[in-house]
């Protein structure tokens, strides 16, 4: 389960809701990890780069709520973003992997990794239901 939604919700309408959800979680974890940078005297626009990502799911997610013919569309496009962003914070993870520490960035990026992955995973559950469903 995932901000609510359970195996029986995921359909292809509650997706750009889901979409939203993710891109503000996404925004916050950017935010939050900027603060504390400015906070320890290390902020760095790299930190902001959760909040970018979640900006465009947001976006796309609004977008597909107001045009419902380009839903299909903009859903599939909000996927290919959210993997994006997967591959590019669970990479960066992946070969730093011998030195991580708990630090913030490295928080930062395991969450936007976990909520890019449950976004993506949500969305192919969504798309192959609607697929079943249309036959």
């Amino acid at each position: 389960m995932f901000a609510g939604f359970d195996n029986r919700q995921v359909k292809e309408n509650k997706m750009p809701s889901l979409s939203i959800i993710c891109g503000v979680v996404l925004i916050l974890i950017g935010v939050f990890g900027y603060i504390n940078g400015m906070m320890n005297d290390r902020a760095s626009i790299t930190a902001l780069i959760p909040a970018f990502i979640g900006v465009l799911l947001a976006l796309l997610g609004l977008l597909s709520q107001a045009k419902e013919s380009l839903r299909k569309h903009l859903m599939h496009a909000a996927v290919v973003i959210a993997l994006l962003g997967f591959i590019a914070t669970a990479g960066r993870l992946v070969s730093r992997l011998s030195e991580l520490t708990a630090s913030p960035a490295v928080v930062s990026q395991a969450a936007t990794a976990i909520v890019c992955l449950a976004f993506v995973i949500f969305a192919i559950r969504s798309f192959a239901a609607a697929r079943r469903n249309a036959n």
